[in-house]
């Protein structure tokens, strides 16, 4: 039977490949193996090689923290092969796994394509809004999901799913680590490209007043809670600028953890168990992280907090 180190040694895969600079933390050890899939064949041929592996899906890493040790199995990462938009007449948008979300936006807004826009503001991969059910300014990706389609790694099976049977959620679907979004269809409507254009600057205006840009961070690292703000809640309670080591709560935006010079991905870690804790011993809200930790860590001593 083909195992990941055969296909290393056959040079299908990779090893000990440093990944840090595929996050937008820059911060983390590397992946034991590490596969740039060009085409869905790639990904279909590696399920018999997977065995027992952990895997790692990973996009344009703006919600994800690498341990410092790295990740201990195989991370996926889909190449420009699955970088593409194309619009039919009747308004459906089929777009790679791999396309920015903001490349999305601007490539319907120039079409005269309406109700993407709100992608204009979220830093990630097609791939990833969808199993993230990514979302800003009122909108989710599931509002104008039609259907994903998804590899079952392991299994070598390639389906499309509808957002029913993604279980889609505030931040949330049942997709596993080793089923990968490879390309997705969204509906869109006409409208002007400059009315388009004009909500996408709103949205642009927006986060530049609100989110603290030209740092390293990962977005919001908690969800929102029913009917409040996670960063009001962190704010209210004086948190802004609370540091640990290298990384501390943006005094922009409570709800960003910004790295500094020197900060390592523990760092990172530590200071979203603390901040979580505080605020639920205060004020009996336990936040629920939106970022995503991958491989292993040194327990916090505010992890065990309810």
């Amino acid at each position: 039977m083909t195992t990941l180190d055969d296909l290393v040694a056959s040079g299908g895969l990779r090893s000990s490949v440093s990944i840090t600079g595929l996050t937008t933390y820059k911060l983390g050890g590397p992946a034991r193996y590490y596969l740039e899939a060009e085409d869905e064949a790639q990904l279909v041929s590696i399920g018999e090689a997977l065995e027992d592996e952990p895997v790692l899906v990973l996009g344009r890493g703006s919600n994800l923290i690498v341990s410092d040790d790295g990740f201990p199995g195989l991370v996926v990462h889909l190449g420009a092969g699955f970088v593409r938009t194309d619009l039919d007449e009747h308004g459906t948008v089929t777009s790679g796994a791999a396309t920015s979300l903001p490349a999305l936006a601007r490539t319907c807004a120039r079409a005269g394509r309406g109700g993407l826009e709100f992608f204009i503001g979220i830093p990630g991969s097609v791939g990833g809004g969808v199993r993230m059910n990514a979302g800003c300014h009122g909108s989710e990706t599931k509002d104008r999901l039609e259907s994903a389609r998804v590899i079952d790694l392991r299994r070598g099976e390639v389906g499309d799913r509808k957002p029913d049977d993604l279980q889609m959620t505030y931040r949330h679907t049942n997709l596993r680590a080793d089923e990968i979004v490879i390309s997705a269809v969204f509906s869109s409507e006409l409208r002007e490209p400059a009315e388009i254009e004009e909500t996408m600057r709103e949205i642009t205006r927006w986060r530049r007043e609100h989110q603290p840009g030209g740092t390293f961070n990962a977005g919001s690292v908690f969800k929102n809670p029913p009917g409040d703000s996670a960063g009001r809640i962190i704010d209210s309670l004086g948190l802004k600028g609370t540091r640990i080591g290298g990384a501390h709560v943006s005094s922009k935006h409570a709800n960003f953890f910004i790295a500094d010079d020197g900060v390592c991905a523990q760092d990172v870690y530590d200071l979203v168990w603390a901040v979580r804790r505080r605020v639920g011993i205060e004020l009996d809200i336990w936040l629920q992280p939106e970022v995503q930790f991958a491989g292993s860590f040194r327990p916090s001593p505010d992890e065990g907090a309810r």
